[in-house]
C-alpha cells in the first residue's frame, strides 16, 4: 500500500471488531504512512511486536504534549500521558505506591457498595432500562471519587462534570468548558485537602509528598485519573455486557463461577481494546521502524485494537477464548506509560460483571442486537445507550 490521505480507520469499528482494512494494513504494510492536513506524515503501527517496541522506548520516542500541533504549556491537559521522563518519572513515582493491588483492596467494600446501590436503583427504575445511564456511566466516576477522596456532598456535581466532558452532543466548546470546570473544581479540592488532608488519594499524597507537588500538578494528575478511568471503564462495562449477553455460555460461567471471572475480564480487555490508539509518540531523531524511514518529529500512532488482534499472538485472535495463553495484551499500553490505574480497572470489572448478572439472571437486550448503536469515530470506542430488559 502507498501513502494515502489521513484515514480514520484506526478510530472506527465494525460492531465489536476493528475494520477489515486495518487487518489488511497489518498484514501488508504494518507501519503505514498517512498524510494529515498540512502535508505532514503520521505513521500508523498495527503489529503487536512493533507497537510494543514503540510503547516501551521512551528514549527514541517522546510523549511531550508540546509536540502536538505546536501546543503550548498553557494548553497542556496535564496527567501522565503527555509527560516525558524525568518529569513523568517524578510524578508517577508519587502515585505508584497507591496503585498497587494490595493498597487498592481497601476500596473493594466501597466498590461493591457503589455497584449494589446502582443495581438497586436500576431495579427500582424497572425494565427495560438503559445500562449505560443506570450502571456503566455512574459507577466509574464514583469509584474515582472514592479513590481521590471527593467529599460526599460534592459527588453529584463531580459526576455531572465528569459526564459532561464526554458528551459531545452540545459541541466541542461545551465539552471543553466541562474540562475547565472540572480542573477548577479539582484545583480547589486540592487546596482544601492541603489544609486538611483526608483519607483519600489526594490527602495521602499531600501528607507524604506535599512539598514535592504543586496544587496544579496534583489537580492535573487527578484529572488524568478521571479522564483515564471514566470513559474507558464505562465502555468496558457496556461492551463487555453486550458481548456476554450474546454469549450465554460464558455469561453463565461469569455469573456462577468465581474462578472464571478473572480470565474472561482479561480476555475481554484484549478483545475489546476500548482505547483504540495509544497516546501519540513523536520520533526524537530520524529512525527506521519495520523497514520504514521515520523522520525526527513525525507522529507515530499505535493501534491497540489492531495489535491486540495480531494473528502472531496465537490462534483465533478475533474471538474471546478465556483459557488462551497469550503474551501480555496492550489494552493498558506498555512501558513507562502503562496505565497506572490498570489494577483498579480490573477490580471494577471483576466486581461489576458478576454482580450485574447475579442480580438480573435473566438479563437480555431490549432491542435486536443489530439496533445497538455504536460510536462512530472515537478514540474510546463504546455505545451511548444499551437498552436491556429482565
Amino acid at each position: 500500500m502507498s501513502e494515502t490521505d489521513f484515514p480514520l480507520l484506526q478510530f472506527t469499528r465494525e460492531g465489536l471488531d476493528p475494520v477489515a482494512e486495518l487487518g489488511r494494513i497489518r498484514a501488508e504494510h504494518p507501519v503505514f504512512p498517512m498524510k494529515v492536513p498540512g502535508g505532514s506524515t503520521v505513521w500508523l503501527v498495527t503489529r503487536y511486536e512493533d507497537a510494543r517496541a514503540v510503547l516501551s522506548d521512551h528514549i527514541a520516542f517522546s510523549n511531550d504534549f508540546n509536540n502536538v500541533l505546536g501546543a503550548t504549556q498553557q494548553e497542556d491537559p496535564g496527567g501522565l500521558g503527555f509527560r516525558d521522563p524525568p518529569e513523568h518519572t517524578r510524578l508517577r513515582r508519587l502515585l505508584t505506591p497507591e496503585f498497587t493491588t494490595r493498597r487498592l483492596r481497601r476500596l473493594v467494600p466501597r466498590i461493591e457498595a457503589i455497584v449494589a446501590e446502582h443495581l438497586d436503583a436500576m431495579e427500582q427504575a424497572g425494565s427495560p432500562a438503559d445500562l449505560v445511564e443506570h450502571f456503566a456511566l455512574p459507577i466509574p466516576s464514583l469509584v474515582v471519587c472514592e479513590l481521590l477522596g471527593v467529599p460526599y456532598g460534592d459527588r453529584s456535581d463531580f459526576l455531572r462534570l465528569s459526564t459532561d466532558r464526554f458528551d459531545f452532543s452540545a459541541g466541542p466548546e461545551a465539552s471543553l468548558q466541562a474540562v475547565n470546570d472540572s480542573m477548577a473544581y479539582l484545583t480547589d479540592l486540592v487546596a482544601r485537602e492541603r489544609k486538611t488532608p483526608g483519607d483519600g488519594l489526594l490527602g495521602m499524597l499531600l501528607r507524604d509528598h506535599g512539598d514535592e507537588v504543586s496544587d496544579r500538578e496534583l489537580a492535573s494528575l487527578a484529572d488524568g485519573m478521571l479522564t483515564g478511568g471514566h470513559d474507558t471503564s464505562t465502555s468496558m462495562l457496556s461492551l463487555g455486557t453486550l458481548w456476554l449477553l450474546q454469549n450465554p455460555a460464558q455469561l453463565a460461567r461469569v455469573r456462577d463461577e468465581a474462578a472464571h471471572v478473572v480470565p474472561v475480564v482479561e480476555e475481554l480487555l484484549r478483545y475489546l481494546s476500548v482505547v483504540q490508539v495509544a497516546f501519540p509518540r513523536f520520533a526524537r531523531a530520524d529512525m527506521e521502524l519495520a523497514g520504514q524511514r521515520i523522520a525526527a518529529g513525525e507522529m507515530v500512532l499505535c493501534s491497540l485494537s489492531a495489535a491486540n488482534r495480531d494473528p502472531a499472538l496465537g490462534r483465533d485472535m478475533d474471538v474471546v477464548l478465556p483459557d488462551r495463553q497469550v503474551a501480555t495484551h496492550l489494552a493498558f499500553g506498555h512501558g513507562v506509560h502503562h496505565c497506572i490505574g490498570a489494577p483498579l480497572a480490573r477490580m471494577e470489572m471483576q466486581i461489576a460483571f458478576p454482580a450485574l448478572l447475579r442480580r438480573f439472571p435473566e438479563l437480555r437486550l431490549a432491542v435486536p442486537a443489530e439496533e445497538v448503536s455504536f460510536r462512530g469515530i472515537s478514540i474510546v470506542y463504546g455505545v451511548d445507550r444499551l437498552p436491556v430488559a429482565w
